[in-house]
Parts: C-alpha cells; structure tokens; sequence
C-alpha cells in the first residue's frame, strides 16, 4: 500500500459530487523521562504530551469533484493542529485543507490546484491510521505536512507516472514570515511500475527567512514502498538537505534522515509493525540542541495494531530514542536517551 501525506479520511456519502468525511484520533502517552508540564520533545509534533488523554486530530472535510473541477475543505482541531499551526494566524490554525483544482486539458489529466494542501514531501500523512507506524519518524515530524500555494499535475493515462510543479509560500507556511520577499518551489516525480510498487522523488527549493537573513534551503525526499508478500510490506527512505551558512555563503550545512519501515499483517484484525531510522542534523538547522554534536539520534519503533472494526483501529507502540549527546530533559538533567509508550484510537467515517 502506498503511504504518503497527501492521503484523507474514508468518505461518508456522496450527493451530487460532494463527499463528506471524518476521522477522530485519541491518545495516551507515557514517557519515561516524565516531563513536569506534559509537553515533551519540542521536535515532535504529534502524540507530544505525557501522561494525559488526549485528542491527535480530529478532522472534517468536504469534497467535491466533477470531471473538470476539484475542491477541498478541511477543519481540524487536536494537539496535532495547535502544535503544527502554531506560527500561523489564529484564524489559521483550524484549517488543514483549502484548495480548488482546475483540470486544463480535454484528453489529459492536467490540472492546476491553489491553496492550503497536504504537503508533496514524504512517505507519512497526518492520518495516523494510514501510516505504517503509530506515531510519526523524525523525518515525517520536520519536514512538512502541509503547504500553501499552486501546483500544476499530471497523471498518465495507464496511472504509472504522477509528475507535478509547485510555486509555494514556504517550508510549511500558510503566511510568509514578516519580512519574507521569496517564492519556494518544489516539484514530485511518482513511479507506480506494478501496483506493488511506488517510488518517489520529492524537492523543495527555497529561502524561509526574512530578506536580511535569507539563505537558501535545498531538501530532496526520495522513498520506496514495497508489497513484498500479500503479508509483508516495506518502506525505504532518505531525506536529505542543505541551507546556506549565512547569507550569500558558499558553504551550507547539511541534515539527512535513513528510514526503514516494515509492516506483517498477521490476519484481518491483527499487525504488526517496526521503523529504524536516523536523524542527523549536526549544525542545528530543522532542529537546534546547542550540544556540541548537534541533533545527531537514532530512534526505533515497534507497534500492535488491532482492527476492532472496518473503520475502527486501536493500536500501541513502544518507541526510544538514542542520541550523540544528551538532550533529553529528565527532572534536573540531561539523558542521552528517551523511551515512550503511546496508545492511539482512531474512528473514521
């Protein structure tokens, strides 16, 4: 099955081309560096608080499609939307989609979309039940799940290549930062050569900063899921990225996240499913420790997931993380390590 942030909810009725939908996600988590405010590592953007029962996100969406017109709209609320909208005007901050497409030839799927849409970069979505894995990979968590402005698309007629260009507001960004005169761009190449397979190449090009400080982010995504048995799926991936030191420099610093993801279904109600991954980013660009070493981490995963019902899915993982240096805040101290239990209850309809 092909995973990817651009994927919703299940739909719930159609009537004259409109489609309706929701998708509900609970949690719990323990963290057994039991941080006092409940709110944990501040690179995580979703299942980030201890101890408590909470709402992920819950969404509602509307959708409408016609042979020559597309359109979204997507509310949202959850610990999900208040950490990810957190830079964005208030009244912002509930939308997850808002987007119209145009298709612009008779014979060709060629179409032109605008607005707020799920972002074109990596293998996981904001729909928790649509991933491999509970919670997110590090490279899921920094890099975008949504952005904002037009893209121009293509389908081939046998569905093998997707080919898309898009002129964008910012690495995640519905508003410009204050002071922000730059375009982004990015673009997305899928290949789909049996329907067991799908790789993809994903880019972002672009400056996120005001005109005083600008310096130029250049970010390549690039993964394959594979359905290797009826039973047995995998996803391979590897981010990799680079921003200027400073402004007009010659020299950049670099990040890069290896990703191994592999799911067995065992039968019609149960699965299970494991990630490895790594995570360097040695000079602090997506995510600043002021540590000697940088954010250099290595992180693992293992989780259960039982379906209750067709559109019902419980699922627990137990997940940590290692890192070069000691980042990871426990009563009065640093620890080199983490380690996390979540469970999750999602409903879609």
């Amino acid at each position: 099955m092909f995973f990817s942030k651009a994927q919703s909810s299940d739909s719930l009725k159609t009537s004259n081309k409109v489609t309706f939908s929701a998708y509900v996600e609970l949690f719990y988590t323990y963290d057994f560096n039991e941080p006092g405010n409940h709110i944990r590592q501040n690179f995580l953007y979703s299942y980030n608080r201890h101890n408590e029962m909470n709402l992920n996100l819950g969404l509602v969406k509307a959708n409408y499609q016609s042979e020559n017109i597309r359109a979204n709209v997507a509310l949202m609320a959850g610990t999900y939307a208040q950490d990810n909208m957190a830079a964005e005007q208030n009244a912002l901050r509930y939308v997850n989609e808002a987007n119209v497409g145009i298709r612009i030839s008779k014979n060709k799927n060629l179409w032109i979309d605008a607005g707020i849409m799920p972002s074109h970069i990596g293998w996981e979505s904001a729909i928790g039940k649509d991933n491999v894995n509970l919670t997110r990979s590090l490279a899921a968590e920094n890099s975008p799940y949504f952005e904002t402005g037009a893209k121009i698309s293509y389908t081939s007629d046998n569905g093998k290549w997707f080919l898309s260009g898009l002129v964008l507001n910012g690495w995640q960004r519905i508003a410009k930062p204050e002071g922000n005169q730059s375009i982004s761009f990015g673009h997305q190449v899928t290949y789909k050569p049996t329907d067991k397979i799908t790789l993809n190449s994903s880019s972002f090009i672009g400056n996120d900063k005001a005109k005083e400080d600008k310096r130029m982010r250049y970010f390549h995504d690039l993964y394959g899921s594979f359905q290797l048995t009826d039973q047995f799926s995998a996803i391979l991936g590897f981010d990799i990225g680079a921003e200027q030191k400073s402004k007009g420099s010659e020299q950049y610093n670099i990040w890069y996240s290896p990703n191994v993801q592999m799911k067995y279904q065992l039968d019609s109600k149960w699965a299970l499913a494991g990630r490895l991954e790594y995570y360097n980013d040695k000079n602090g660009v997506i995510i600043s420790t002021e540590t000697p070493n940088g954010f250099q981490t290595f992180g693992y995963s293992l989780n259960v997931d039982y379906a209750v019902f067709k559109n019902v899915v419980f699922r627990t993982e137990a997940r940590g993380f290692t890192s070069k240096d000691a980042i990871f805040a426990k009563n009065d101290e640093f620890k080199k390590g983490n380690f996390f239990i979540t469970s999750s209850l999602a409903v879609w309809f």
